[in-house]
């Protein structure tokens, strides 16, 4: 992928990067990132920690059929946009790992949850670029709370275990999720 262009060596922290954008972000989970170490090369970073991360083609749209949700339209650098492949500590982040672990087993269909959506159109970036052949997508709804916030750790979302524990009817939560 170096040698295709596809990545470059980023030295942005996440708190650069919110610096860097003119707009507060909060509702988004993941800013945009806004191009500051796009003309790096390896060569120009000298005795500094950094990522490498996945050039997208502003503009560029990616598109694919969901099982649950039908066709899904994406456009780099206004959905997503440049992402981090290699983290500085030497481990792989999520979206380069999953590629290649899914092809790896050769697997052929995927199934995660709506809030991953997006990462779908990276992933997509990526097969291309490895010249793989992409898996079928299959996304599932999120369960959420009385607010619609998703149940996550970092909401402090109970467990199943602990809804259990305090007497949650299991059929009325399997419906919940049914009914989205």
């Amino acid at each position: 992928m170096k040698a295709g262009g596809f990545v470059y060596p980023c030295t942005c922290s996440r708190k650069d990067i919110l610096n860097a954008l003119s707009a507060p972000h909060e509702t988004e989970e993941e800013p945009i990132y806004p191009g500051t170490c796009r003309s790096n090369r390896q060569s120009q970073i000298v005795n500094r920690k950094f990522n490498w991360r996945f050039r997208v083609r502003d503009g560029e749209a990616i598109s694919f059929v969901d099982g649950r949700f039908g066709p899904q339209h994406f456009v780099a650098g206004k959905d997503f946009g440049d992402f981090v492949v290699w983290r500085h500590d030497g481990v792989p982040a999520y979206q380069l790992a999953v590629v290649v672990d899914d092809a790896a087993m050769q697997i052929t269909e995927i199934v995660r949850g709506a809030d991953l959506l997006v990462s779908t159109a990276r992933q997509l970036l990526l097969c291309r670029a490895l010249d793989l052949e992409p898996p079928a997508f299959y996304h599932c709804p999120l369960l959420t709370d009385e607010q619609g916030v998703r149940l996550a750790k970092c909401h402090d979302a109970l467990s199943l275990r602990t809804l259990r524990e305090r007497g949650a009817d299991p059929e009325r939560v399997r419906q919940e999720f049914k009914d989205d």
